[in-house]
C-alpha cells in the first residue's frame, strides 16, 4: 500500500515531465515570462536544457514583448543571445552611460527641432533657427557606419518650416511630422517621408477634420501605423487636453478624436509612452491648475483597444526595498525623456524641473503592475547635463541617444550621450 502511494505521488508531481519536449517548449515554457523561465530551469536537468534552447528563449521574449519589439532586438541577440538579453533587460545589470562623438554638421544651427530613430538611423527635422526662423530641412545620422556623421537628406519637397512639432516613426522606414509653429503661425498638417525611397519626398496627408493647430504637443505611434496626438498649446496660448488618432495604413486616413468622459488637465510638454501594444502612459508637462500653469508629476493611462477608451490617473507610489534609501518619486517636469523598454517598463529622466533636483536622475515605472511604484535607477557613467524629450531617440529598444547639450542657444549636435540598457555588440562581453 505504501509503495502504491509513493508511486502515485511521484506520478502526480512528475506528470508534466511525461509531456514531450515539443509540448513542454511550445505550450508551456514559451508562455512564461523571461524571469519565470530563468527560475524554472532549476527544477530539473531536462527543463534546464529546454530553457537554454535559443529558439525557446526567443519564443518566450516574443510572447512576453510582442513580435514588433523582438524584431527590433534581433541584432542585439547575435552576440548576447536571447537568454542574456532578456536577463539584462529584466535586471538592468548592464545599464550604463556612454559618450559618443560623431562627424558631419547640422547647419544652420538650431534649437527646438524634433528627432526620432528609424532602425539604427537618427533623423532630425526642422527646428528654430536664428531670429526664430522656422527650418524645414532633414538630416540623418547612420549609427551603423564605421564613422557616423550627420548628412543632409536630399528630399524632393519639404513641409513648411517649423519648430515645436513632433516627429514619429511608423512601420519600417516611414516618418511622420505633425503640427508645430511655422512662419504664419501654428500648424496642424501631416507629412510622411519614406527614408528608404529612391527619391525621398515629404508627402502631405489630408485626413478629414484635423485637430486644432498646435505646438509643444505630444505624439506617439501604436501598432506601427496609428499616430496619436495629445494636448499642446494653441495660437491664443490656450492649453489643450484632447486626444486624436490617425491611422496612416488606411487608403484614406481620417482623423478621429478619442471621446472620453474625463481627460487629464490641459497641458503641453508632456510625454506619451506606449506599452502593452495599445496602452499609453502620459506623464508630466506644464499643466493647467486652476488659474495657474504648473509642472506636473502625475501619470495617466489609457488603452485605445478598449471599446470606450478612458483616461484614468495612475496612483503611483514610491518603492522602498529592504535597506533602500528613502522612497522618491520623480519631481514635476516638462519636455523630459520618457522611453518604453521592451518589457513594458518606462524610464523617465531629464526635462525642465523646478528647484534643485537633478535632471540626470533616472526613474523607472512598470505601469502594468497592480500597484505601480517609482524606482530610482542608479546608472554608472557620465550622464548628460541636459536631456530633452524632443531631441532624444530610442534605437532598437536598448539604446537611448540624447543629442548634444547646449550652451545658451547653441546646440552641440556632434556630442551624443547614450544610455545603454544592454551590453553592446561592439563592447567587451
Amino acid at each position: 500500500m505504501s509503495g502504491q502511494l509513493t508511486y502515485s505521488y511521484h506520478q502526480e508531481i512528475c506528470g508534466i515531465l511525461q509531456l514531450s519536449d515539443e509540448v513542454l517548449a511550445y505550450n508551456i515554457l514559451s508562455r512564461l515570462t523571461p524571469r519565470d523561465v530563468a527560475s524554472i530551469g532549476s527544477v530539473c536537468r531536462r527543463i534546464r536544457q529546454l530553457t537554454k534552447n535559443e529558439h525557446v528563449r526567443k519564443m518566450v521574449c516574443q510572447n512576453a514583448w510582442g513580435r514588433e519589439v523582438t524584431g527590433a532586438l534581433e541584432l542585439m541577440t547575435k552576440k548576447l543571445g536571447w537568454g542574456r538579453l532578456a536577463r539584462e533587460l529584466t535586471t538592468l545589470e548592464a545599464v550604463c552611460w556612454k559618450k559618443l562623438t560623431v562627424g558631419g554638421a547640422v547647419e544652420p544651427s538650431r534649437c527646438n527641432f524634433s528627432a526620432c530613430a528609424v532602425g539604427n538611423r537618427l533623423v532630425l527635422f526642422g527646428g528654430e533657427g536664428v531670429n526664430m526662423q522656422p527650418m524645414n530641412d532633414t538630416f540623418v545620422l547612420n549609427l551603423d557606419a564605421a564613422n557616423p556623421e550627420w548628412q543632409r537628406v536630399s528630399v524632393k519637397s519639404s513641409p513648411p518650416g517649423r519648430w515645436g512639432h513632433t516627429l514619429s516613426c511608423l512601420n519600417g522606414s516611414l516618418l511622420v511630422v505633425f503640427g508645430g509653429c511655422g512662419k504664419q503661425g501654428l500648424l496642424n498638417d501631416v507629412f510622411v517621408l519614406d527614408l528608404d525611397a529612391k527619391q525621398p519626398t515629404w508627402r502631405e496627408v489630408s485626413g478629414g477634420t484635423p485637430p486644432l493647430p498646435r505646438s509643444w504637443h505630444s505624439s506617439c505611434t501604436i501598432e506601427g501605423s496609428k499616430l496619436v496626438v495629445s494636448g499642446g498649446c494653441t495660437d491664443a496660448g490656450v492649453l489643450l487636453s484632447d486626444t486624436y488618432l490617425l491611422d496612416l495604413a488606411t487608403d484614406k486616413p481620417m482623423w478621429r478624436e478619442i471621446p472620453t468622459s474625463w481627460a487629464p488637465p490641459s497641458r503641453l510638454g508632456h510625454s506619451l509612452s506606449v506599452y502593452g501594444r495599445t496602452k499609453i502612459l502620459m506623464f508630466g508637462g506644464l499643466a493647467k491648475s486652476g488659474n495657474l500653469r504648473l509642472r506636473s508629476g502625475e501619470a495617466y493611462t489609457i488603452d485605445l483597444e478598449d471599446e470606450e477608451p478612458q483616461w484614468r490617473q495612475l496612483e503611483c507610489g514610491a518603492f522602498t526595498g529592504v535597506g533602500s534609501q528613502s522612497a522618491v518619486v520623480p519631481p514635476p517636469r516638462l519636455d523630459h525623456v520618457a522611453m518604453t523598454m521592451p518589457c513594458g517598463r518606462i524610464i523617465i529622466f531629464g526635462g525642465s524641473i523646478a528647484g534643485l533636483h537633478s535632471p540626470s536622475q533616472l526613474f523607472l515605472l512598470d505601469p502594468s503592475e497592480e500597484k505601480p511604484s517609482w524606482r530610482i535607477l542608479n546608472v554608472p557613467g557620465q550622464p548628460p547635463k541636459f536631456a530633452w524629450g524632443h531631441s532624444t531617440c530610442v534605437v532598437g529598444g536598448t539604446r537611448v541617444l540624447v543629442l548634444g547639450g547646449h550652451t545658451g542657444e547653441e546646440w552641440i549636435l556632434n556630442e551624443l550621450h547614450e544610455l545603454c540598457l544592454a551590453s553592446r555588440q561592439d563592447s567587451d562581453p
